[in-house]
């Protein structure tokens, strides 16, 4: 077989198993993990391994033709050459232009395809791959990773519980020092509010700054994988680093995708602490319902970020909304 489909959830793993499967395929000795193959695959510096990154906000038709013109190439080193296309839950119309490829690649070339959803463009695809799930990691799998890279057992079950089943999160909060304060100062939003504009105006400017906290850490993760893949050009004699623009767009989609999962994870736990007030007050009818609406309220929210809003507009709007039913 010659086409596999990984899907699953942010942070479940795909990308990470699709490198080290594609290892154990170029790899002369099946995947040992030792020889120079293994170590340039895994370093993602082997020419006959190819993520396919998308350059917009859904993958488009040219793009799709390109990767029909990557699939037609001859492996430089290997006998076979690897090509990893990801976020293949945003193909929407470029999926005919690529189904053929897919359906029928040559016999040289392997495709793996990443995607968080199956989305319906996806489903004529998905039906000529081979299907491999990836779920959300549970608390303990992520907090022994975390163990596993150093972090010590009151870090890494901090981080893992925050994670909401996402390693690269987990791995991302365990070197911030400051997740355990922004989760606080989501929590107390409720005490905070008093009925005033300016309180409104205020805490959202807080949680909006709070939440670039995080970038900083991102950052510091990106800039060494650059410089890692800098020197690994410098070493094999390259004039410049291969793939340093599809990196550095990567990175940028990185970055917005953490900021939106910070924000995300933000709501979520001020959510929580409407919901706990429900199970721990005795309330009247009105006061319940009143809870009730303000969990809602938060959870459309949440649900609207993926429309790409102005982000203070959103949390202002919504503050004001929770200042009226506190």
């Amino acid at each position: 077989m010659h086409a596999f489909l990984f899907i699953g959830p942010p942070g479940s793993g795909k990308r990470g198993a699709a490198r080290a499967f594609s290892a154990a395929l170029i790899c002369p000795n099946g995947g040992c993990g030792d020889c120079p193959s293994c170590h340039d695959v895994l370093a993602g510096r082997h020419p006959d391994v190819v993520f396919v990154e998308r350059h917009g906000a859904s993958i488009l038709v040219d793009e799709a033709r390109e990767v029909t013109q990557l699939a037609q190439r001859t492996p430089r080193y290997s006998r076979l050459q690897v090509l990893v296309l990801a976020d293949f839950h945003l193909v929407d119309r470029a999926a005919p232009a690529l189904l053929k490829t897919i359906e029928e690649p040559p016999a040289t070339t392997v495709i793996i395809v990443l995607a968080d959803t199956r989305a319906p463009a996806l489903v004529t695809i998905a039906s000529r791959c081979v299907e491999v799930e990836f779920s959300p990691l549970d608390v303990e799998s992520i907090a022994g990773a975390l163990r596993a890279d150093g972090a010590t057992e009151e870090d890494a079950l901090a981080a893992a519980l925050a994670a909401n089943g996402r390693l690269d999160r987990a791995r991302l909060l365990v070197g911030d020092p400051g997740f355990a304060t922004r989760e606080a100062r989501w929590r107390s939003v409720p005490e905070q509010l008093d009925g005033t504009g300016a309180v409104v105006a205020t805490l959202a400017a807080e949680l909006l700054a709070a939440t670039d906290e995080l970038l900083v850490v991102l950052t510091e993760h990106q800039e060494a994988e650059l410089a890692s893949a800098d020197a690994a050009a410098e070493l094999a004699g390259e004039r410049r680093t291969p793939g340093r623009r599809a990196i550095e767009e990567r990175h940028r989609r990185e970055q917005r995708q953490v900021r939106t999962d910070e924000l995300r994870a933000g709501l979520a736990t001020l959510a929580a602490a409407y919901r706990s007030r429900l199970g721990t007050e005795k309330l009247a009818a009105r006061r319940a319902v009143s809870l009730v609406a303000a969990c809602q309220e938060i959870d459309a929210a949440a649900a609207h970020l993926s429309r790409n809003p102005n982000e203070m507009l959103l949390v202002q709007a919504l503050l004001l909304r929770l200042d009226e039913s506190n």
